[in-house]
């Protein structure tokens, strides 16, 4: 999403004039992995960690002296929540604008964007260019000076073109994967690569993103600079094209299908974040008991693992708990909360909210030091560094819970893998009765595998803290790296 904060001037009639003070601000509502840039000018640009429609970074813009008149969208998001309506309602002064081409259908009622419309903001003009392939209506921005409209210096690629990789094709089905393979084949070769090599590249998403394979840690990059990197940007035809993006594909996220359909038809207005009522210790027990709502403890890993409630799911509280609670949760079922501290509330709450989390049923006053301090019971798992793994590994069931990708670019030696979201359902391969440690990338992910482990009867049981990364720092060995 693109917010421009002052007047526009659009290259069709009706969309304003430019006042004198303007400024452009880039950014993705309520996703993850992803910054803001404020175009102060054309020659500078300042990095912000962010999310646009917390107040917390809206009220300091404002407060500045100017409006935010525009919320662009570059296309219909699948993997969290768009904030556009919730800013929009906000604010007396801004217009939703979002893709007319493609077909796109809305249940909401946006200003529509076609290829070639150009924005101007002061010295900046905006050129929305049409760049279908990893969904039909996909939108890019073209940034230049308003002196130069032809000669671009940026492009706000959307999911189109990430650093090292690009989006994915597959995310409406089977059945339209191919047309939006070949579409993104031909947005990739006949418009980005087009571009001079100085144009620099700000997409919607870093690494760690279910949106494209692999895509690069960096948050900007160049035209040249992927012209000669990114695989996605080597193939000379569509066939090998497509081959290649189904392939390296990371696996879909089961709630795709959902926030698609939510961001389409318009996400609901909330007004405010949910409000969770406090439970004393023996509320919470029995709000658990009774079976209130889905009991979920977001403390870090190792203090989970230290004492935890029995029956509760890990998903520690990091930006990425968007993420695996859309993989993990039901958000038709309320949430009961374990926290870290009491203050983290609000913070925790918007991260639920970021993947349609409204409905919970309460949070724990005092976390676990009142829990224990109350004389109920704990439940532990185990921690086993890396060095403690290669030295046992011959005795346990090693398991990988990493995704497909990350496993067959090397793993722990004897090691099997399932990946974490498909746990539920591959219980009944593992023995319960068998010492079992397992890993991850960095232990997150492992944390969420061994507490729904847990609940299922494994008793002998460690997360590896550091996981993968520690392994591969430590220089243990590695199996199936580089088809060894």
């Amino acid at each position: 999403m693109i917010l421009s904060l002052g007047s526009a001037r659009v290259s069709r009639a009706g969309f304003g004039v430019a006042p004198k003070r303007t400024f452009l601000v880039r950014s993705i509502v309520a996703k993850n992995h992803n910054h803001w840039q404020k175009f102060a000018n054309p020659r500078r640009l300042r990095q912000h960690a962010g999310r646009v429609c917390s107040p917390e970074l809206v009220h300091p813009i404002l407060l500045t002296g100017v409006a935010i008149t525009h919320i662009i969208e570059t296309h219909i998001h699948a993997d969290l929540v768009s904030g556009s309506r919730e800013l929009c309602a906000r604010l007396e002064s801004a217009k939703i604008y979002a893709s007319g081409e493609g077909g796109a259908e809305y249940g909401f009622e946006p200003e529509k964007i076609k290829d070639g419309d150009r924005f101007t903001f002061g010295e900046v003009l905006v050129t929305a260019r049409h760049t279908p392939g990893h969904t039909p209506e996909h939108m890019s921005y073209l940034l230049s000076e308003a002196d130069h409209p032809d000669e671009p210096w940026a492009v706000l690629t959307g999911d189109s073109l990430f650093v090292s990789s690009a989006g994915r094709p597959d995310l409406l089905g089977e059945k339209h994967t191919k047309q939006l393979a070949e579409q993104q084949f031909h947005t990739l070769r006949d418009f980005y690569l087009n571009l001079p090599d100085h144009v620099m590249i700000y997409p919607n998403h870093g690494a760690g993103s279910p949106c494209g394979a692999d895509i690069g840690a960096r948050l900007s990059s160049t035209i040249g600079y992927e012209r000669k990197f990114n695989k996605f940007l080597q193939f000379a035809d569509a066939k090998s094209f497509t081959d290649f993006a189904i392939k390296t594909a990371p696996p879909v996220p089961h709630y795709y299908p959902v926030m698609k359909k939510v961001n389409a038809k318009g996400p609901a207005v909330l007004g405010n974040l949910p409000r969770l009522p406090g439970l004393s210790p023996k509320a919470f027990k029995d709000a658990i008991e009774k079976k209130a709502g889905i009991l979920v403890d977001v403390r870090n890993m190792l203090a989970f693992g230290g004492g935890h409630i029995a029956g509760a799911l890990n998903i520690g509280g990091t930006p990425i708990l968007s993420i695996w609670a859309g993989w993990m949760l039901d958000p038709e079922k309320p949430i009961l909360l374990v926290l870290e501290n009491d203050d983290d509330l609000e913070r925790i709450v918007r991260l639920f909210v970021r993947t349609g989390y409204t409905k919970f049923a309460g949070y724990l006053i005092g976390g676990m030091k009142a829990w224990h301090a109350a004389g109920f019971p704990l439940e532990r798992v185990g921690q086993m560094s890396v060095h403690e793994l290669n030295d046992r590994k011959s005795s346990l069931q090693v398991i990988d819970v990493r995704s497909p990708g990350e496993w067959k670019k090397g793993h722990v030696p004897g090691a099997r893998h399932i990946y974490v979201p498909e746990l539920g359902k591959r219980i009944g391969e593992l023995d319960r009765n068998k010492p079992t440690a397992v890993y991850c990338g960095s232990g997150y992910r492992a944390s969420i595998a061994t507490s729904i482990l847990k609940c299922q009867g494994f008793n002998d049981l460690w997360n590896v803290p550091g996981s993968w990364e520690a392994w591969k720092k430590a220089k243990l060995p590695v199996e199936g790296a580089d088809g060894e």
